[in-house]
Formats: structure tokens, C-alpha cells, sequence
């Protein structure tokens, strides 16, 4: 079961909590942030509500203002996420939202995916990687993150999208997995998406993640350091 990191509720006999700075949703990439925000004492609603996987092709249907998760466990959390912010609505939202959702690189980059665009010597064709054809394959495997980035803009929200951490796993390909991050990142751009990118500052020479952001025994997530980077780059926005 997922767990969600939230903040904006508190003991009958605690302090009143701060309001919420922001909605976080996405996958488990959003745990990181959550912990860390959680951590500063920053008061937010949100977190993970499902993989990486589950947010690439059709997730969610538009209903109004509102989105409705396909996905009952995902569609339970989201609703507790919104009650807690007093928000009847995607669109009635108090805060800005920050998101994960598509931006599961590694998952994209799965080396099986392309094995039919590699010759015989398991090379990609000179320039398909920075091609149309690519791009469009890319934008077909993320339509339903990118349809949900597209709808929560439309509906006037501010929309934040963090990067994910460099960590490329033995089964993804590190070549795909870089470019296919550029076609997304571009895609949310023309989109209205604010893209919180730290990529020049937690990658070596090689473009990977540094060990001191990365979690340790995991060959995919960013660990607490990383964020408390995207946390800080999220106040510095002004959330």
C-alpha cells in the first residue's frame, strides 16, 4: 500500500498547523521531497499515490475541474488529499501543485522497448535518438502524464514537475533514458509546466547522479539530500 507523506494534519491537541505550501502527487520519486519537506517542517498535503509505471499511458479521466483517477487506491488518496486541503476540486485547489507523474525515465528507457530500433550490433541509427520519430514515441508512452500536466494547467493551477533523479538501472538504457528526458522536459514546457531541473547540480562528468543523492541500496531514487535540494528550489520558487 502506498503511504502517503502529508503534513496539514495535526493532533486535536497540537499547535494549528500552517496551511499547506503545496499538493504533492506523483510516484515514489515524490517520497524523497515529501520526507524532506516533512523534515523542514514545512506543512504540505500529498505524496506518492502509486509506480512510476502507472502514470505513463491513461491514468485519470477529466471530469469538470476535477480529474478522477482510474485506479481505486490512487483515487482514494488524491480525494484525502484534497479534503484535507478543503479543496472540492483539482481546479479549486488553494496551492500550487508539484508532480512526478511520466517523468519515470528509467521505465521509459527499458532496454526491451527498443530493441527494434537497434541494428545488429545493438547500435541506434545515427540521429534517431534526437529524431521525430523518437520524440513522437516518447510523447505516445507519456500521453497520459502529459494529457494530466496539459488538464491541471487548463484548469489555472500553477503546475511544477521535478526531474528525476539520474540513476539509470541495468535495464534501462542510459542513452534512451537521456533523451527521452529532453522530449518530456520540452513536452511540459510547451505545456505551461514550471520544470524544477537540478540535473547540473547533482550529476558527475557522465551525467549521473552523485552517490551523496542517491539512495543507498536503491538503483533508482533520489535519498533526503536530493530532497531537500528540490524542496529548497521549491521555496526559492515561492511555495
Amino acid at each position: 500500500m502506498t503511504t502517503p507523506y502529508s503534513t496539514t494534519t495535526a493532533p486535536a491537541t497540537a499547535p494549528v498547523t500552517p496551511p499547506a505550501r503545496f499538493l504533492l502527487l506523483g510516484d515514489s520519486h515524490a517520497a524523497c521531497v515529501g520526507r524532506a519537506a516533512e523534515a523542514a517542517g514545512l506543512s504540505f498535503q500529498g505524496g506518492p499515490v502509486g509506480s512510476g509505471r502507472d502514470f505513463l499511458g491513461p491514468f485519470f479521466d477529466p471530469e469538470g475541474a476535477d480529474v478522477v483517477f482510474r485506479d481505486a487506491e490512487a483515487q482514494r488518496l488524491y480525494r484525502r488529499f484534497l479534503d484535507a486541503l478543503g479543496a472540492p476540486s483539482l481546479g479549486r485547489s488553494p496551492v500550487p501543485l508539484v508532480c512526478t507523474f511520466g517523468l519515470s525515465a528509467h521505465t521509459i528507457a527499458t532496454r526491451e522497448n527498443w530493441a527494434i530500433h537497434r541494428d545488429a550490433q545493438g547500435a541506434h541509427a545515427p540521429g534517431f535518438l534526437g529524431g521525430d520519430l523518437f520524440a513522437a514515441l516518447v510523447r505516445t508512452t507519456a500521453r497520459g502524464a502529459l494529457a494530466f500536466y496539459e488538464h491541471a494547467v487548463a484548469l489555472g493551477l500553477r503546475v511544477l514537475a521535478l526531474m528525476p533523479p539520474q540513476r539509470v538501472p541495468a535495464m534501462s538504457d542510459p542513452a534512451v533514458f537521456f533523451a527521452a528526458q529532453h522530449v518530456l522536459r520540452a513536452e511540459l514546457a510547451e505545456r505551461g509546466v514550471e520544470v524544477v531541473d537540478l540535473r547540473a547540480r547533482v550529476t558527475d562528468r557522465s551525467g549521473l547522479q552523485r552517490p551523496a543523492f542517491c539512495e543507498a541500496d536503491d538503483p533508482i531514487h533520489g535519498n533526503l539530500a536530493f530532497g531537500r535540494l528540490l524542496v529548497a528550489d521549491l521555496l526559492d520558487r515561492g511555495l
